[in-house]
Protein backbone atom coordinates (compact mmCIF):
# COMPACT_ATOMS: atom_id res chain seq x y z
CA UNK A 1 0.00 0.00 0.00
CA UNK A 2 1.48 3.30 -0.99
CA UNK A 3 1.54 5.88 1.74
CA UNK A 4 -0.21 9.12 0.82
CA UNK A 5 2.39 11.82 0.78
CA UNK A 6 1.65 15.02 2.67
CA UNK A 7 2.26 18.15 0.63
CA UNK A 8 4.32 20.79 2.43
CA UNK A 9 2.42 23.80 3.64
CA UNK A 10 3.04 27.03 1.75
CA UNK A 11 1.09 29.49 3.91
CA UNK A 12 2.99 31.83 6.20
CA UNK A 13 2.45 31.80 9.95
CA UNK A 14 2.71 34.74 12.32
CA UNK A 15 3.26 32.33 15.20
CA UNK A 16 6.77 32.08 16.59
CA UNK A 17 6.71 28.40 15.63
CA UNK A 18 5.92 29.20 11.98
CA UNK A 19 9.42 28.54 10.69
CA UNK A 20 9.55 25.23 12.52
CA UNK A 21 6.18 24.18 11.01
CA UNK A 22 7.36 25.03 7.49
CA UNK A 23 10.42 22.83 8.01
CA UNK A 24 8.39 19.96 9.50
CA UNK A 25 6.05 19.28 6.57
CA UNK A 26 8.76 18.77 3.92
CA UNK A 27 10.42 16.38 6.37
CA UNK A 28 7.20 14.35 6.62
CA UNK A 29 6.98 14.29 2.84
CA UNK A 30 10.51 12.93 2.57
CA UNK A 31 9.64 10.32 5.21
CA UNK A 32 6.62 9.18 3.17
CA UNK A 33 8.77 8.89 0.06
CA UNK A 34 11.32 6.82 1.95
CA UNK A 35 8.57 4.49 3.22
CA UNK A 36 7.23 4.06 -0.29
CA UNK A 37 10.69 3.31 -1.65
CA UNK A 38 11.29 0.70 1.05
CA UNK A 39 7.90 -0.94 0.42
CA UNK A 40 8.50 -1.04 -3.34
CA UNK A 41 11.92 -2.63 -2.91
CA UNK A 42 10.72 -5.12 -0.30
CA UNK A 43 7.65 -6.07 -2.33
CA UNK A 44 9.82 -6.98 -5.32
CA UNK A 45 12.04 -9.18 -3.15
CA UNK A 46 9.17 -10.84 -1.25
CA UNK A 47 7.37 -11.55 -4.53
CA UNK A 48 10.40 -13.52 -5.70
CA UNK A 49 11.40 -15.33 -2.49
CA UNK A 50 9.90 -16.41 0.86
CA UNK A 51 10.22 -13.76 3.55
CA UNK A 52 12.68 -15.81 5.60
CA UNK A 53 15.02 -15.84 2.60
CA UNK A 54 15.09 -12.05 2.34
CA UNK A 55 17.28 -10.03 4.69
CA UNK A 56 16.87 -6.50 5.98
CA UNK A 57 20.26 -5.66 4.47
CA UNK A 58 19.05 -6.77 1.04
CA UNK A 59 15.93 -4.66 1.31
CA UNK A 60 17.92 -1.64 2.47
CA UNK A 61 20.38 -1.99 -0.40
CA UNK A 62 17.57 -2.32 -2.95
CA UNK A 63 15.79 0.73 -1.53
CA UNK A 64 18.94 2.80 -1.18
CA UNK A 65 18.52 3.30 2.56
CA UNK A 66 20.26 2.24 5.76
CA UNK A 67 18.96 -0.88 7.58
CA UNK A 68 18.07 1.19 10.66
CA UNK A 69 15.70 3.27 8.51
CA UNK A 70 13.62 0.13 7.96
CA UNK A 71 13.37 -0.34 11.71
CA UNK A 72 12.54 3.33 12.15
CA UNK A 73 9.69 3.33 9.63
CA UNK A 74 8.28 -0.17 10.14
CA UNK A 75 9.51 -1.48 13.47
CA UNK A 76 10.52 -4.88 12.11
CA UNK A 77 10.99 -6.92 8.95
CA UNK A 78 7.78 -8.80 9.77
CA UNK A 79 5.77 -5.59 9.77
CA UNK A 80 7.38 -4.52 6.50
CA UNK A 81 6.55 -7.92 5.01
CA UNK A 82 2.84 -7.39 5.76
CA UNK A 83 2.89 -3.90 4.27
CA UNK A 84 4.64 -5.23 1.17
CA UNK A 85 2.35 -8.24 0.75
CA UNK A 86 -0.73 -6.05 0.71
CA UNK A 87 0.96 -3.54 -1.58
CA UNK A 88 1.36 -6.37 -4.09
CA UNK A 89 -2.26 -7.42 -3.67
CA UNK A 90 -3.61 -3.89 -4.10
CA UNK A 91 -1.69 -3.55 -7.36
CA UNK A 92 -3.12 -6.85 -8.55
CA UNK A 93 -6.60 -5.75 -7.46
CA UNK A 94 -6.42 -2.95 -10.01
CA UNK A 95 -5.89 -5.49 -12.78
CA UNK A 96 -8.72 -7.67 -11.43
CA UNK A 97 -11.07 -4.70 -11.59
CA UNK A 98 -10.06 -4.10 -15.20
CA UNK A 99 -11.00 -7.65 -16.13
CA UNK A 100 -14.46 -7.36 -14.65
CA UNK A 101 -15.24 -4.06 -16.34
CA UNK A 102 -14.93 -5.57 -19.82
CA UNK A 103 -17.78 -8.06 -19.33
CA UNK A 104 -21.43 -7.41 -20.03
CA UNK A 105 -23.28 -10.16 -18.13
CA UNK A 106 -23.35 -10.78 -14.40
CA UNK A 107 -22.48 -14.45 -14.81
CA UNK A 108 -19.46 -13.68 -16.98
CA UNK A 109 -18.39 -11.02 -14.50
CA UNK A 110 -18.59 -13.42 -11.54
CA UNK A 111 -16.65 -16.16 -13.30
CA UNK A 112 -13.96 -13.91 -14.73
CA UNK A 113 -13.28 -12.14 -11.45
CA UNK A 114 -13.14 -15.43 -9.53
CA UNK A 115 -10.86 -17.06 -12.09
CA UNK A 116 -8.50 -14.08 -12.13
CA UNK A 117 -8.30 -13.86 -8.34
CA UNK A 118 -7.43 -17.54 -7.99
CA UNK A 119 -4.33 -17.10 -10.15
CA UNK A 120 -3.30 -13.75 -8.68
CA UNK A 121 0.39 -14.16 -7.79
CA UNK A 122 0.26 -11.94 -4.71
CA UNK A 123 -2.39 -13.99 -2.89
CA UNK A 124 0.02 -16.65 -1.54
CA UNK A 125 2.23 -13.83 -0.25
CA UNK A 126 -0.74 -12.30 1.56
CA UNK A 127 -1.66 -15.70 3.02
CA UNK A 128 1.84 -15.89 4.48
CA UNK A 129 1.40 -12.39 5.91
CA UNK A 130 -1.90 -13.39 7.53
CA UNK A 131 -0.29 -16.49 9.04
CA UNK A 132 2.55 -14.38 10.40
CA UNK A 133 0.11 -11.99 12.06
CA UNK A 134 -1.73 -14.92 13.62
CA UNK A 135 1.53 -16.14 15.13
CA UNK A 136 2.49 -12.64 16.28
CA UNK A 137 -0.61 -10.82 17.60
CA UNK A 138 1.27 -7.52 17.85
CA UNK A 139 1.09 -7.38 14.05
CA UNK A 140 -2.70 -7.69 14.08
CA UNK A 141 -3.39 -3.95 13.76
CA UNK A 142 -1.19 -3.78 10.65
CA UNK A 143 -3.18 -6.54 8.98
CA UNK A 144 -6.48 -5.04 10.11
CA UNK A 145 -5.61 -1.71 8.50
CA UNK A 146 -4.70 -3.30 5.18
CA UNK A 147 -7.72 -5.58 5.11
CA UNK A 148 -9.98 -2.62 5.83
CA UNK A 149 -8.46 -0.76 2.90
CA UNK A 150 -8.84 -3.78 0.60
CA UNK A 151 -12.50 -4.18 1.58
CA UNK A 152 -13.23 -0.48 1.11
CA UNK A 153 -11.64 -0.43 -2.34
CA UNK A 154 -13.47 -3.59 -3.39
CA UNK A 155 -16.76 -2.30 -2.04
CA UNK A 156 -16.37 0.96 -3.92
CA UNK A 157 -15.58 -0.88 -7.16
CA UNK A 158 -18.53 -3.23 -6.71
CA UNK A 159 -20.91 -0.34 -6.14
CA UNK A 160 -19.59 1.38 -9.27
CA UNK A 161 -20.17 -1.78 -11.32
CA UNK A 162 -23.67 -2.25 -9.95
CA UNK A 163 -24.50 1.36 -10.71
CA UNK A 164 -23.15 1.23 -14.26
CA UNK A 165 -24.76 -2.07 -15.20
CA UNK A 166 -27.92 -1.91 -13.14
CA UNK A 167 -27.10 -5.26 -11.51
CA UNK A 168 -28.24 -6.37 -8.05
CA UNK A 169 -26.76 -8.26 -5.12
CA UNK A 170 -28.62 -10.19 -2.42
CA UNK A 171 -26.82 -8.67 0.57
CA UNK A 172 -24.90 -5.53 1.43
CA UNK A 173 -21.86 -4.65 -0.66
CA UNK A 174 -19.68 -4.94 2.46
CA UNK A 175 -20.87 -8.51 3.07
CA UNK A 176 -20.40 -9.34 -0.60
CA UNK A 177 -16.75 -8.30 -0.76
CA UNK A 178 -15.79 -9.68 2.67
CA UNK A 179 -17.35 -13.05 1.85
CA UNK A 180 -15.62 -13.16 -1.51
CA UNK A 181 -12.15 -12.29 -0.21
CA UNK A 182 -12.47 -14.65 2.76
CA UNK A 183 -13.34 -17.47 0.35
CA UNK A 184 -10.43 -16.52 -1.93
CA UNK A 185 -7.95 -16.53 0.97
CA UNK A 186 -9.29 -19.88 2.13
CA UNK A 187 -9.04 -21.36 -1.36
CA UNK A 188 -5.39 -20.36 -1.68
CA UNK A 189 -4.62 -21.59 1.84
CA UNK A 190 -6.05 -25.02 1.02
CA UNK A 191 -4.10 -25.15 -2.24
CA UNK A 192 -0.89 -24.08 -0.46
CA UNK A 193 -1.38 -26.81 2.15
CA UNK A 194 -0.82 -29.46 -0.50
CA UNK A 195 -4.39 -30.76 -0.62
CA UNK A 196 -4.88 -32.47 -4.00
CA UNK A 197 -6.97 -30.77 -6.63
CA UNK A 198 -6.99 -27.68 -8.82
CA UNK A 199 -8.73 -24.34 -8.94
CA UNK A 200 -11.33 -25.96 -11.18
CA UNK A 201 -12.58 -27.83 -8.09
CA UNK A 202 -13.53 -24.55 -6.42
CA UNK A 203 -16.63 -22.45 -7.07
CA UNK A 204 -15.35 -19.08 -5.91
CA UNK A 205 -17.74 -17.41 -8.35
CA UNK A 206 -20.59 -19.00 -6.38
CA UNK A 207 -19.78 -16.82 -3.38
CA UNK A 208 -20.87 -13.76 -5.39
CA UNK A 209 -24.57 -12.95 -5.62
CA UNK A 210 -24.28 -10.38 -8.44
CA UNK A 211 -27.16 -10.80 -10.88
CA UNK A 212 -29.19 -8.96 -13.50
CA UNK A 213 -32.54 -7.43 -12.70
CA UNK A 214 -35.65 -9.47 -13.42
Amino acid sequence: MRTVETEPRTEQSSDTNGARVRRLFPTKRRGARTRNRIIDAAAALFAARPSDKVTVSEIAAAAGVFPNQITYHFGSKDSLFIHSAFALLLRDAGRIEGVGMRLSTAEAFRRAVARTVLVTPSLPVVISALALARAKPALGPVVKGHLSLLFRMSERHLENVLGLRGWLIDRSSRQEVKTFWAAAFGAILIAESGYPGTHADLDLAGTLTIRERG
